[in-house]
């Protein structure tokens, strides 16, 4: 009998330690620190719930153990030198280094145990999202949000406050046209007819005898035609507003304002060609290959993250990429883009004139004009803020004036060591001539000749 219980006792200790090394698979890490870990060093490449370049890591220890009996410790030499544990002749990690198109994964050996402990444990056992910010998300319940609504709203009274006066107006003109009907009536009667002649008759004498008044009344009519005329021309291809919808919607606040994504990584040569090209595809690729949907917490209103996914997978269709197979298919599409900003052929515009050797003199001569809205990027200056626009539109007015405006107020940067020596002799004659407070501007150097913006 004391056997029997001996046993009995033995047998316990044995399930319990059996439960608790199974278990410790599963409870060795923080979720919570593994969480923070997985996004900054796993993100680019995995996801839990797809392959992404890699395999899907949701519930991978458990899925290591059913189907290779495996432990941690293959996931630890693997996640700290991948390259050396293949070198090593281990045939699972070399099976899946084939399976995923021979892709090097990279080698994180400044984790420590207890860090790949807690990113497993993450795999596992990830902690669901907090309410609140997910209702703050889903609702989108923020500031931006609220005061489109609010415009909205605005502009609906306003809309019905408009409606109701056309009507108005169209009333009150049918009114007037039925009245004029009946004094025309009138008018044709037989007891008008001498009444009407004797009056025109007395209307020619007026005419004759005030002639000259007519024709001044003539002449500055025709001068205020003249001037109507040459206005509206002068602003032929003044597009000042333009913000066109594109065949795949790009926001640039969540690129350039959420995530803070530098002008010149997509628009490359801004900095050192003549034109600021249209990024291709390929471009688009060197993010959107490992981000196939839009887990982010900004959302302009009336659009929900479906949305974005969906534009995202417009890329794919253009560029013929399976996110699937993780690979290219050759079919593409041509993206039919709507250009905003487009110089006519007449007019010289360097791009990288201004972005590399006018940059800080741009940069400071705009925030001397507008301190109640300073600028930290040269592109700015001419194209708005850029990282504040769901739509990219034009800005300003890019009328020749508008350059020449720029020109005479603009001083060339002094502060630079080639400008200081460079100009040296034409700073001190402008100072003989107006004065030692004069500056250099872009004017002074040549910013007004005609042949240097036009061919």
């Amino acid at each position: 009998m004391i056997s029997w219980r001996k046993h009995y006792k033995r047998g316990l200790i044995a399930i319990g330690l059996l439960l608790s090394t199974s278990a410790s698979i599963y409870a060795q890490g923080d979720a919570k620190n593994g969480e923070k870990l997985f996004k900054a060093n796993c993100t680019a490449c995995h996801a839990l719930d797809k392959q992404v370049v890699g395999p899907a890591l949701g519930g991978v220890v458990d899925r290591l153990k059913k189907e290779q009996n495996l432990d941690t410790d293959w996931l630890h030499k693997w996640i700290k030198d991948n390259k050396a544990f293949r070198a090593s002749g281990d045939k699972y990690a070399n099976e899946v280094f084939e399976k995923f198109n021979k892709t090097e994964m990279l080698q994180f050996p400044n984790l420590t145990d207890q860090d790949i402990n807690d990113i497993l444990e993450y795999t596992t056992n990830p902690p669901a999202p907090e309410p609140a910010a997910a209702d703050a998300t889903a609702t989108g319940t923020d500031a931006n949000s609220i005061a489109a609504i609010e415009a909205a709203k605005k502009d609906s009274v306003n809309s019905k406050i408009i409606l109701i006066s056309l009507l108005a107006i169209g009333g009150l003109l049918l009114w007037m046209l039925f009245k004029l009907r009946q004094l025309v009536k009138l008018q044709q009667s037989d007891e008008l007819t001498g009444l009407n002649s004797s009056r025109a008759y007395s209307f020619a004498d007026l005419y004759r005898k005030y002639s000259y008044i007519g024709k001044g009344i003539l002449g500055l009519l025709a001068i205020f035609a003249a001037y109507g005329i040459w206005n509206w021309m002068m602003w032929i291809g003044v597009y000042k507003g333009y913000k066109p919808e594109q065949p795949i919607y790009f926001s640039h606040k969540i690129h350039a304002g959420e995530n803070k994504i530098d002008c010149q990584l997509c628009h490359s040569s801004a900095k050192y060609g003549k034109v600021s090209e249209i990024p291709s595809m390929n471009v688009c690729m060197n993010c959107h290959r490992m981000i196939s949907e839009y887990k982010g917490k900004y959302i302009e209103p009336g659009k929900d993250r479906d949305f974005y996914t969906g534009e995202i997978q417009k890329i794919y269709a253009a560029t013929g990429w399976d996110p699937a197979k993780q690979q290219y298919t050759g079919k593409t599409q041509p993206v039919e883009w709507t250009r905003i900003h487009n110089m006519p052929d007449f007019v010289y515009f360097n791009h990288s004139q201004h972005v590399v050797a006018g940059e800080q003199a741009i940069i400071t001569s705009f925030n001397k004009k507008n301190p109640e809205s300073k600028i930290d990027v040269v592109c700015k200056a001419c194209h708005g803020k850029i990282d504040t626009m769901n739509v990219v539109q034009m800005a300003n007015d890019f009328t020749m004036g508008w350059c020449i405006e720029c020109h005479r107020t603009t001083e060339v940067d002094m502060t630079n060591g080639y400008n200081k020596e460079y100009f040296k002799n034409l700073h001190d004659k402008l100072k003989k001539q107006y004065g030692s407070g004069t500056k250099v501007t872009v004017a002074a150097i040549g910013g007004l000749e005609c042949g240097k913006c036009h061919y």
